[in-house]
């Protein structure tokens, strides 16, 4: 009963009881989803729950910010930004909550997958293919915001709670970065067995698809530094949709209605692209034939300073896009050694972002360069292309973790290499709430 009522608490606290049609609450006060129209209704308020701007948050803490914009900005984010984990007023989460609540939900379908009434048996597949793909992909996540890296050093370390219940009544602990991404991958392959839709119409593509799966393949395995299998997933997205955006045009590729759209649930916040300028750093790295540069990703503000214009609002929403995919590919195959084929994926996505002059002067580079200088172009073009879409913090975690160093009135913060705050700290009122998630 317990579990039945915590399923009310919820849509009570997110507004869904609105839809009169989905809860009957019978005499005794049981609310109970039944059909699969009624568990899709379940799984909308899931991706609903998951946080939006958790990932784009991470910006504050690489090096993708400059300054601030104003003092109230500076108030709300400057812990972040100077990596402030350790303060006892310390009050980030990243989503730690709402990733949880998701989770509850997305447990709840999978448990009642043989129960469900109504719905052709694709369409349930579909759905319950849907709650194991979002489980993994909030796994995936929470590990990589407050678990070490995975590798082989790693393994056994302490990370996150498994979630693979829907029960509320447990207080568990920290499961290891191998255990965590173990599970990652057992629900990536059931949720391969059930998923049928390959494109969903938009306004609905925050849903999860067999294309989607895909390429959350090819980025987990490149996290995981699975060379081959990263590569391999990279080709079977973009056999299905290799369209790039050309940026002399207007569209942003990060629009969720873009040509490079695959999955679009998460986005920046207005707040926090209101809130900054980017680093000098990251506006150097483009180039003045390169289309990113002021006129598509950032608006000048004068003073040498530039604003955000790839988010802010919903509609640039992007989990997954064809760009991400063509610089998996070009790093999981320069890891394997092949170079070429590493050289033609990046040189593919420049050929979309730079004038022709600047895309010859991209090649000729480009064609000349030895492994690693390769690896280290396709990690500087990650940047480029990705910033501000809640991919640095993470590329920087998974492979150098470098020193940082940023400045404010003449006074310095600095982030060591291979610093213990290239992981985040369980939020202090998750510990409280239950001791076994103790840093």
């Amino acid at each position: 009963m317990k579990k039945i009522i915590y399923i009310l608490s919820i849509f009570l606290a997110t507004g869904f009881i609105s839809c009169d049609n989905f809860l009957d609450i019978t005499p005794v006060g049981k609310v109970i989803p039944t059909t699969a129209t009624e568990f899709r209704a379940l799984m909308t308020q899931a991706y609903v729950s998951t946080p939006k701007s958790g990932r784009a948050r991470t910006a504050f803490r690489s090096d993708e910010v400059g300054s601030f914009t104003d003092t109230e900005s500076r108030s709300l984010y400057f812990e972040e930004w100077t990596w402030d984990d350790y303060s006892p007023d310390y009050s980030s989460d990243f989503g730690w909550r709402q990733y949880y609540q998701a989770l509850f939900l997305i447990n709840y379908t999978i448990e009642n997958e043989n129960k469900m009434t109504g719905g052709s048996k694709e369409e349930i597949a579909q759905l319950v293919g849907e709650a194991y793909a979002m489980r993994a992909y909030i796994h995936f996540m929470l590990v990589n915001l407050y678990g070490k890296p995975y590798n082989e050093e790693n393994l056994n370390t302490k990370a996150v709670p498994l979630k693979l219940n829907s029960n509320t009544e447990d207080a568990p602990s920290r499961n290891t970065v191998a255990e965590i991404y173990a599970a990652i991958e057992s629900d990536i392959v059931e949720a391969g067995k059930r998923l049928n839709v390959e494109k969903w119409d938009v306004g609905f593509n925050y849903r999860f698809t067999t294309t989607a799966l895909k390429a959350f393949r090819s980025r987990l395995y490149l996290y995981m530094q699975k060379w081959s299998e990263s590569l391999n997933a990279s080709k079977e997205v973009l056999e299905i949709n290799k369209e790039l955006v050309d940026l002399s045009q207007t569209t942003m590729p990060n629009n969720y209605q873009s040509v490079e759209s695959i999955m679009a649930l998460e986005y920046s916040s207005a707040d926090i692209n209101r809130a900054i300028y980017i680093s000098t750093d990251l506006y150097n790295l483009y180039n003045s034939n390169d289309y990113r540069r002021k006129n598509r990703f950032y608006t000048s503000e004068g003073g040498g300073r530039y604003t955000v214009r790839k988010g802010g609002s919903n509609e640039y929403a992007c989990t997954f896009r064809t760009g991400e995919i063509y610089l998996n590919a070009a790093e999981a195959a320069c890891q394997d050694d092949n170079l070429i084929d590493a050289k033609d994926y990046l040189l593919q996505l420049k050929a979309k972002r730079f004038n022709a002059t600047g895309y010859a002067e991209e090649e000729t580079k480009v064609e000349a360069m030895d492994k690693d200088e390769l690896l280290q172009e396709i990690y500087d073009e990650r940047y480029r292309e990705l910033a501000f879409e809640g991919h640095r913090w993470f590329d920087l975690r998974r492979t150098t973790q470098p020193a940082i160093t940023k400045t404010e009135n003449e006074k310095e913060y600095k982030l060591e290499q291979g610093d213990e705050r290239y992981t985040i700290r369980i939020p202090n009122e998750a510990i409280q709430s239950n001791p076994n998630l103790t840093n």
